[in-house]
């Protein structure tokens, strides 16, 4: 990003007592009232248009966005047919205190000096095991804490940012150009978004800075940076032996069990023993840099890096014993959940609950599969591969079908611009009283890989309030509200920083 004007020297105290009043009096109302609504993606929810829930949180974050008064602001809900809709924002650049603003969005990208903004305002389903005085859509706050679904994954971004440009205006801070792109389907891969990026595009201008709240932080602690996302490649593998149940005594041992046929196809993708993907297509060597970053992590995070989890205890001769990681190495913690290909049955079909399972030999058995690749691996051909993998040569010719494919390709932070770096330290020192982290997370964020391949040039802040036990898309979900304070402060600051890059 080219420079334009001198900054004002920022007040982080009073940047830091802003935002957090503004998280107190108002965000987390807004948020009580989003986590309340059951917006669910369309993955979860196909008849989300007639149900109206995404457009309502998208109306209320429209609305209340609007209701700011940020000098400069404009906004709008595009809808492109048949897609989810995209809350879109822009903010003319600021040049401090007197608040001169550019004349138009193209000069004001012309010097390169935009920053974009990402969240999304859809859902995860509501999943099992909540505790009993919680909900996926009832919100508590409790001990700074705001539970239900979607406030920390990732509701608040839309809320934080604005508050965040607020805040630099409250010190008449000059700032680049702002824009702002929410989209509705990102947990279900995000495939509106591209034409929405191509439609918008013109407005977009040439992004320098993107801001991406929506990912995790190692600790409560500091400021943290995502490094790197896995991709991902997921479908619902069948296997169909039959027309319709039968008697298990009279079948079995003739008629082979689905299940036993589906185990023996996924020994095809996974070392079952040690959990390892067999195809050396799904691997990828790890950058040295991304090496050096985890071994500085992991000093800092310990084994706090596995026992964040909730693991189950068993009970051994009156005894209690833990479930055990895959490995109590930190180092190797971090690389097999950011840049380790691993397997996830995230759901299954044909099987009947225990209540109703009677002695038939089931007529099929169905997984739906989610593979997480490392940042390297082109998704495309990972499903593609898979396909192959899973239907060729069926066991006793069964009928095997994987259908309902889908991936996304992960992604790799390019290299940090030296103001950038010192920005972001700068920002987590005065915020956190701690250096920024850096971190790979496991998860996919899917419009990274397209920004970096639109934006080559731009630098990337990828960061957001999922630390340890907020458990994003499980039970019990909650928003860390005093680190999302200091998150929305160091924001700001970066911000700033961007004007005069």
């Amino acid at each position: 990003m080219n420079a334009s004007v001198p900054t004002r020297v920022l007040n982080a105290p009073d940047i830091l007592s802003q935002v957090s009043a503004a998280w107190d009096k108002d965000i987390v109302g807004q948020l009580s009232n989003y986590i309340a609504i059951p917006a669910k993606s369309p993955m979860f929810d196909p008849d989300w248009a007639q149900h109206g829930f995404i457009d309502t949180v998208v109306r209320n974050a429209y609305d209340w966005v609007l209701a700011q008064n940020v000098a400069g602001l404009q906004a709008e809900i595009v809808r492109l047919p048949g897609r989810t809709p995209v809350l879109f924002f822009e903010v003319a650049a600021s040049q401090g205190a007197a608040h001169t603003q550019a004349a138009s969005p193209a000069e004001a990208s012309a010097s390169g000096q935009t920053v974009l903004f990402y969240g999304h305002l859809d859902k995860q389903p509501e999943f099992t095991g909540w505790r009993s005085d919680l909900g996926p859509w009832k919100p508590v706050f409790e001990d700074g804490k705001l539970y239900g679904r979607g406030g920390a994954d990732d509701g608040y971004a839309v809320y934080a940012a604005i508050a965040a440009i607020q805040a630099l205006h409250s010190q008449q801070a000059a700032h680049p150009r702002i824009v702002g792109l929410i989209e509705t389907c990102e947990e279900s891969g995000s495939y509106d978004l591209l034409p929405y990026i191509d439609a918008l595009k013109p407005r977009l201008g040439e992004v320098g800075l993107v801001i991406c709240l929506d990912s995790g932080a190692g600790n409560y602690d500091q400021l943290w940076l995502t490094s790197s996302l896995r991709g991902m490649a997921s479908g619902v593998l069948k296997v169909e032996v039959l027309t319709e149940g039968v008697h298990s005594g009279d079948a079995s041992g003739l008629v082979p069990s689905s299940f036993r046929v589906l185990r023996h196809l996924l020994d095809r993708l996974e070392d079952s023993a040690t959990g390892r993907l067999l195809p050396a297509s799904f691997h990828c060597d790890v950058p040295p840099d991304r090496w050096a970053q985890a071994k500085a992590t992991a000093a800092i995070l310990g084994d706090e890096i596995y026992k964040r989890f909730p693991w189950a205890h068993a009970d051994c001769g009156g005894a209690s014993q833990s479930m055990l990681p895959t490995t109590t190495d930190p180092l190797q913690a971090l690389l097999n959940r950011t840049w380790l290909p691993t397997l996830s049955v995230t759901g299954a079909e044909g099987l009947p609950d225990l209540q109703n399972a009677g002695n038939v030999l089931r007529p099929y058995t169905a997984f739906k599969l989610s593979l997480r690749l490392p940042p390297l691996v082109d998704a495309a051909k990972a499903v593609a591969d898979l396909k192959t993998l899973l239907e060729d040569n069926a066991p006793y010719q069964a009928k095997v079908t994987f259908e309902r494919a889908a991936g996304a390709t992960g992604w790799n932070a390019p290299s940090s611009a030296p103001w950038f770096e010192a920005a972001v330290n700068t920002a987590s020192q005065s915020c956190f009283g701690a250096p920024c982290g850096y971190i790979g997370q496991g998860g996919t964020i899917p419009l990274m890989n397209m920004l970096s391949t639109g934006f080559p040039k731009a630098q990337m802040m990828v960061c957001g309030v999922l630390g340890p036990k907020s458990n994003a898309h499980g039970p019990n979900e909650f928003l860390h509200v005093p680190y999302a304070k200091r998150l929305t402060a160091a924001v700001a600051q970066v911000l700033a920083a961007a004007n005069v890059a």
